[in-house]
């Protein structure tokens, strides 16, 4: 398993953001796993999100940019298997150590990444097209 993680860490990158000692856990945890697997996965985030899109009958397409804004952040905290699906994304790519800390506050860190993939996806609504 130390190959697994030694390879997840390489792929993902460097830490993002600042980590002092007076971070808690849940912003040392999002700068060192969450941003960089978020930014790794970002191309992958906009095409999972433009196939839902045009799975619900392309309804989001025909949007002002702030009803789309509005949709994306609907979208993500209200359906709950797109939730998961986007939450099983990131968490593939956690380090057995990664995973065994997210753990112990899933429920913290699960509205971290989800505001933060919401934020992201809203930033490059310019790239969301079908």
């Amino acid at each position: 398993m130390v190959a697994r993680d030694n390879n997840v860490l390489e792929l993902r990158g460097e830490v993002l953001g600042t980590i002092t000692h007076q971070s808690t856990a849940e912003e040392t945890f999002q700068n060192k796993t969450l941003r960089p697997i978020l930014k790794l996965q970002n191309d992958l985030f906009i095409q999972v999100f433009i196939n839902y899109a045009v799975k619900q009958k392309s309804v989001f397409f025909n949007l002002t940019p702030d009803k789309k804004m509005a949709y994306i952040e609907n979208v993500i905290h209200r359906d709950i298997k797109f939730r998961n699906a986007l939450k099983g994304m990131i968490i593939a790519f956690f380090t057995l150590d990664e995973y065994a800390e997210y753990i112990q506050i899933s429920s913290n860190l699960n509205k971290r990444m989800m505001n933060m993939l919401i934020e992201r996806l809203k930033s490059q609504l310019q790239l969301i097209e079908p």
